[in-house]
């Protein structure tokens, strides 16, 4: 019998918080490196370098929360991209490229400085058409993302019902990685896309 916790406390919601809870998500990523320390999250970040990974790529094998760097996981790419992540060059190059030239920038250090910068404050307050789909907001302390015309409320299980938009609102998505959405980009969010 495992003496280890489970869940254990490496899931990340929207506003970049990260929690012990059941509900996997379909994404991994880490933050630059090792943050845990035996099974708790010690510190936020190792570097600026937070990343999106798939959860399998190749034959590559690992005891989460083991040696190493700390897999964090996330409901889907929105979620992660709110959260001041960004797709990885390694495991994630077909999505990488796309969102490197939608952000403006080709290097990872670059995007990684801006991102690190704009995590430190609250997000700017927008209206509904300053929103791109796959953007992610704070409304009466919840996360909604927005799917294009509607706000669906975030939780670990997954987006509600589309409500309409109202606003204004906090954003949460980086504001670089909005700019990179409106002008392209489509995170996976799993929500159908409006007709």
């Amino acid at each position: 019998m495992s003496s280890r916790p489970s869940p254990l406390p490496n899931r990340v919601d929207p506003f970049g918080a990260i929690h012990a809870h059941p509900s996997r998500g379909a994404w991994m990523g880490n933050r630059g490196g090792r943050i845990h320390e035996g099974v708790r999250i010690a510190r936020l970040q190792a570097s600026r370098r937070w990343i999106i990974c798939r959860l399998k790529w190749k034959d590559w094998r690992r005891a989460v929360m083991g040696e190493g760097y700390t897999e964090l996981f996330f409901q889907d790419e929105a979620t992660a991209l709110a959260a001041g992540h960004r797709p990885c060059f390694l495991c994630r190059r077909e999505a990488a490229l796309p969102f490197a030239e939608a952000f403006g920038e080709a290097r990872a250090e670059a995007m990684d400085r801006r991102l690190a910068a704009e995590r430190r404050g609250a997000g700017p307050i927008v209206e509904p058409e300053a929103l791109a789909p796959g953007a992610m907001v704070e409304a009466e302390g919840a996360a909604f993302l927005w799917d294009g015309e509607a706000l669906r409320r975030w939780s670990f299980e997954g987006y509600g019902p589309p409500r309409p938009p109202g606003g204004p609102f906090r954003l949460l998505t980086p504001v670089s990685t909005l700019a990179a959405l409106r002008r392209g980009y489509r995170p996976e969010t799993g929500v159908s896309a409006p007709s």
